[in-house]
């Protein structure tokens, strides 16, 4: 179950990924990229989705 841990931290990366590509486009060209913006708020909301997900699949292991 320890890859499950890792596919949670990757949304972290991806989420810094994307806040990335919308600080250089905005310095570039000062415009926001909402695309990229979105993306990041939806990998940030993963990363936390999927902590709580794992941690309810221990407890229910642990409970039998």
């Amino acid at each position: 179950m320890k890859i499950f841990k890792f596919f949670q931290y990757a949304y972290l990366l991806f989420a810094i990924i994307f806040l990335y590509d919308v600080i250089s486009k905005y310095i570039e060209s000062s415009t926001i990229e909402y695309t990229s913006l979105l993306l990041a708020g939806a990998a940030v909301f993963m990363f936390f989705f999927r902590k709580r997900f794992n941690k309810k699949f221990e407890n229910k292991g642990d409970n039998k």
